[in-house]
């Protein structure tokens, strides 16, 4: 799987895991959801998202 790929999946996982975490442990979880949204957002600006940077170093190679 590329780096791209990879980063969709994450994110996909971690907005499905914050919405289960929201509805089954505490409603305060969903700003889990925002957190990871807004990151979203600000790399959508930037060119920079912390996860990229991220998995580049641990070998995930780019497309």
């Amino acid at each position: 799987m590329k780096l791209h790929a990879f980063l969709r999946l994450i994110a996909g996982v971690m907005v499905l895991v914050s919405l289960f975490l929201t509805h089954y442990v505490h409603p305060n979880w969903v700003w889990f959801t925002v957190f990871i949204a807004a990151n979203l957002i600000q790399s959508a600006f930037t060119k920079w998202c912390p996860m990229i940077t991220i998995l580049k170093k641990i070998g995930i190679e780019e497309e």
